[in-house]
């Protein structure tokens, strides 16, 4: 077997692991569905490369309103690698403590809200104090890690505890610890991770059994299409609606801000 067809083959078993995880995801959709249901927003977060998978969710063709991508420049931009802004800065930054705070002090949260964060080990502290924080506002967490990964990772807090501790939902990118999937000949450290293969994969069931709720529900979502398929005419409209009703859900997580004297450490 060539070393593409094996990256090929481990694909595969992250493909029968999503599979294994039908009835969790389909359990992920419904909690989603009840907070979209109720005019509020599922705020989604990952620090790292797991910002790729925030914005798989939404805003992109194939997605729709009622999601809240929290992206925080700082934690993944990694363009420059080094110098100003470099990757060293990100990762470091990704373990202060008490950051996961200050970004959702931003937001006037409510219990009917949930949340989806996404971290490959689930180890590190912002992430961690993002579904902490969360909980203790009353706002259910489901969370995508890599579980082999996360079992065989040390957590960067002091009490030990890791993503999967705060979530009331895991899902599992099926890659294995490490990520990286391939071994070379002569090359004695891996290549080709899997998390994002997987993890996109679940992103996107979470997406259509979402979107088949909120249909059956009466309110079907208005989805980002593209030209080609809708039209120009209709998917200028597609696009002009969606960033609407996106304006008019965020300006609720706005409207109300630093007001609530009962919202835990934040």
């Amino acid at each position: 077997m060539n070393i593409m067809d094996e990256y090929l083959r481990k694909c595969s078993k992250i493909i029968e692991r999503v599979q294994s995880q039908a009835p969790a995801i389909r359990q992920a959709a419904r909690m989603f569905s009840l907070t979209i249901l109720s005019g509020r927003m599922v705020h989604v977060f990952g620090s790292g490369h797991s910002r790729i998978l925030v914005e798989e969710m939404w805003p992109r063709y194939g997605s729709f309103p009622g999601f809240n991508p929290i992206v925080e420049l700082s934690l993944t931009f990694h363009n420059l690698v080094v110098g100003a802004n470099g990757q060293r800065q990100a990762m470091f930054l990704e373990n202060v403590s008490g950051l996961a705070g200050r970004i959702l002090r931003n937001f006037d949260l409510d219990e009917n809200d949930t949340a989806l964060l996404i971290s490959s080990s689930g180890c590190n502290v912002v992430p961690v104090e993002m579904a902490e924080l969360f909980r203790q506002n009353g706002i259910k967490v489901v969370s995508i890690i890599t579980v082999e990964h996360s079992e065989k990772s040390v957590s960067k807090r002091s009490d030990g505890k890791k993503l999967g501790d705060f979530s009331d939902l895991v899902l599992d990118t099926g890659a294995p610890a490490g990520d990286a999937m391939v071994y070379v000949p002569g090359l004695d450290t891996p290549v080709a991770p899997g998390s994002t293969i997987g993890g996109a994969m679940i992103i996107n069931c979470i997406k259509a059994e979402l979107a088949a709720i909120l249909t059956s529900a009466g309110c079907p979502p208005i989805v980002l299409t593209s030209a080609v398929v809708a039209g120009s005419e209709k998917a200028e409209s597609l696009f002009e609606n969606a960033y609407d009703e996106h304006a008019r859900r965020l300006a609720k997580l706005y409207e109300h801000a630093g007001m609530k004297k009962d919202s835990k450490n934040i």
